[in-house]
């Protein structure tokens, strides 16, 4: 911990308070160990302090800063109060320090009731410690007491006319009550005072989003994510009304023609298609683009749902492959390839790749949730029924959860456990209100696996009568309630109707245990082969310029003291990579890089970053980035290569995961001494 709290420099203080401070030797070396941050060396000194010097209130006030930093709210507060008792009333620093963090462990514990008298106390003591009005301030905001975090905000300024805090504090608070020309004018003046800071463009963007200003919001957007990636101007990027997203649309492709190496203008041109406009085939290519400047498993991934959403299974599970070999231990990717194995009908596939996260993360309920439902669908019911009472041991209160309780049932019955399975099911009937009003109902299902099959049919009925919401859902649900019915013409006939309709989870009906009993009925299977058709299999959409098809490369390589070296061009110079699947990045030596810039194999302008990474000699210095403008191995070509140049790397070329993200799955053969790369090629119509 670096301060004893918030807005308290522990060195400024001591300083300033030395006066009224023992210098004890155990106190000065607890003192010594805190500020070194050897934080457990520095509980012993001042207990040691204590035991010698029970009346020490600033020993105590350092040892409720440890205890807190650890958590230990408890110890920190019964410390915090000695410290109050004993620090001498003439030291308002250390007894308003004392508040502060007071306020500190209370708003950690979210009790800003008593948190914001320890506070203004705190500010009583000190008048000039801005980070004590700051906090005030916006914990006012959070309450929308805008008059009061007003009053401080302008505190703020009095004591600093200089710091844009105050001024854009003022500026929050009007946008918050939409006085839209109040906020423009506070974050007009922020800006004058700091042109670089991106939080006063991306604030006045959402006043001129309020306003209608479409034109001036997107400039104010693209400056803030200029400046650093504004976490709010990509918010607020991602909520630009569709209407008006061409705009915007079109100054990111101006900035993407100015500066082509930055990540910044595809990624967010990808976050506009996918959010925005909904136009998950313009979102792929804008993250491809960002994947060939800098691979990246995020750009990968997002690639990966792009792909989900359009429902090109296979192609959604070969990126989400590809981002998993740049990081094996992504848990989400992971829990998103369980999601495309499911929806290509793979389901111990699912179930092994879910079980991963179980044992990464075995506490998780969420992560049993989506286990027992793919288990389910499996057959394999013992263990869903496992995965449901581990929820329940978790999270007791989920034991009323009608989804879980309603599958739990189902297991039990499937599985010949009677008695248990009625016990689930009439707990819904009992618990669940006889007036129908939802789709997400479960009723229906409870009185199927009563065998009331009639009742269950006839409830659903009513929910289609009574529910517009989820038209579709409930439909789907009724041809459910048929098949469990026997009834194998009417579910096949509804599941019909739903393929003509808007009804988008298809590749449900593959897998889901409700529908087994239509697996030997011929209609039901044509549909299923219907549905694998258009969904399951494809790799890519149809967009009128051809389909991708999977095509194998193979590159020859050589071994050279056990290290696999490709040979390649870079800018039509021959080279040869050393073909490195553990490295991350693409790196470069610097004797080869500065051969490369003075046979003009490199020019000044591939050297992304400022001039300091050129010497006075012109040459490269180590930790300079530089872009490979072609790189070419083995007929593969890749523009925009990103390469780090490091001292003593006794290869030319080191190529990593940045690169092999961007090439498809890769296959050594040993034996025949050849790298196989299988990747997507479109064809021509």
């Amino acid at each position: 911990m670096a301060a004893l709290a918030a807005g308290f420099s522990t060195q400024a203080k001591v300083s300033k308070s030395v006066d009224m401070q023992p210098d004890t030797y155990a106190y000065t070396r607890g003192i010594e160990a805190y500020n070194e941050d050897k934080l457990d060396e520095a509980v012993e000194w001042f207990n040691k302090e204590l035991k010698d010097h029970p009346d020490n209130g600033y020993a105590h006030l350092y040892l409720a800063a440890i205890y807190g930093g650890n958590d230990e709210n408890g110890r920190a507060f019964s410390a915090l109060d000695k410290a109050r008792k004993l620090i001498p009333k003439k030291d308002k620093e250390w007894r308003a320090m004392e508040c502060a963090y007071r306020a500190d462990i209370l708003l950690a514990m979210e009790d800003t009731v008593k948190a914001i008298p320890e506070i203004t106390e705190a500010i009583k003591l000190d008048p000039e410690n801005s980070k004590m009005l700051q906090r005030r301030a916006d914990i006012y905001f959070e309450q929308q007491k805008f008059d009061l975090a007003d009053a401080d905000y302008r505190q703020l300024i009095a004591l600093d006319p200089g710091d844009v805090m105050g001024y854009m504090g003022i500026g929050r608070n009007a946008n918050e009550q939409k006085r839209w020309d109040d906020a423009i004018a506070q974050f007009d003046y922020v800006i004058k005072l700091a042109p670089e800071y991106s939080s006063g463009y991306s604030f006045r963007a959402e006043s001129y989003m309020g306003k209608e200003k479409w034109n001036e919001a997107a400039d104010d957007l693209i400056k803030a994510l200029d400046i650093d990636n504004d976490n709010k101007a990509f918010y607020h990027l991602c909520n630009f009304p569709a209407e008006h997203s061409n705009v915007l649309k079109t100054k990111l492709k101006i900035q993407m023609a100015k500066q082509p190496q930055n990540l910044t203008w595809p990624y967010s041109l990808a976050k506009l298609a996918e959010n925005v406009g909904t136009d998950q085939r313009e979102a792929i290519a804008w993250y491809e683009k960002a994947n060939s400047i800098d691979a990246n498993p995020a750009f990968l991934k997002s690639i990966a749902r792009c792909h989900y959403a359009l429902h090109e299974n296979q192609a959604a599970l070969e990126n989400i492959e590809k981002a998993l070999a740049m990081n094996p231990e992504d848990y989400e990717a992971i829990d998103l390839k369980a999601d495309f194995l499911i929806r290509l009908s793979r389901l111990d596939d699912a179930i092994a790749e879910q079980s991963k996260v179980i044992s990464a993360y075995p506490d998780h309920a969420l992560e049993y949730i989506y286990r027992s439902a793919t288990l389910m669908d499996a057959n394999r019911l013992d263990e869903a029924i496992e995965d449901y009472n581990v929820i329940f041991t978790l999270i007791p209160s989920l034991s009323d959860d009608d989804f879980l309780l309603i599958h739990r049932a189902d297991a039990y019955r499937l599985t010949g456990k009677t008695a248990e399975a009625e016990a689930d099911y009439r707990h819904i009937i009992e618990t669940q209100n006889d007036s129908i009003h939802s789709s997400k109902s479960w009723l229906p299902f409870a009185y199927s696996g009563l065998g009331d099959h009639d009742k269950a049919i006839e409830t659903l009925h009513t929910i289609l009568a009574n529910d517009t919401t989820d038209r579709n859902g409930s439909l789907y649900n009724l041809a459910c309630i048929y098949s469990r019915a026997g009834k194998k013409a009417e579910a096949i006939e509804t599941l019909r109707n739903l393929l003509e309709s808007e009804y988008d989870e298809f590749e449900h009906i593959l897998n889901d245990y409700d529908l087994n009993p239509l697996c030997d009925e011929p209609e039901f299977i044509a549909i299923c082969e219907e549905i694998r058709k258009k969904y399951v299999n494809r790799t890519s959409g149809d967009d009128g310029e051809g389909e991708f098809v999977m095509e194998t490369v193979e590159v020859p390589f050589t071994k050279d003291g056990g290290v696999t070296k490709v040979r390649c061009t870079i800018n039509d110079l021959p080279l040869h990579f050393v073909f490195d699947t553990g490295a991350a990045d693409v790196t470069i030596s610097m004797t080869e890089a500065n051969f490369m810039l003075k046979n003009d194999y490199i020019k000044t302008s591939d050297i992304l970053g400022s001039a300091r990474y050129i010497d006075a000699n012109g040459d490269i210095s180590e930790g300079t980035v530089i872009n490979l403008r072609k790189v070419d191995f083995g007929g593969l070509e890749l523009d925009n290569v990103r390469a780090s140049v490091i001292r003593n790397q006794k290869a030319p070329l080191l190529l990593g995961q940045s690169v092999l993200g961007r090439l498809g799955s890769i296959e050594i053969d040993n034996p025949g001494m050849k790298l196989k790369i299988t990747k997507r090629k479109r064809t021509n119509r």
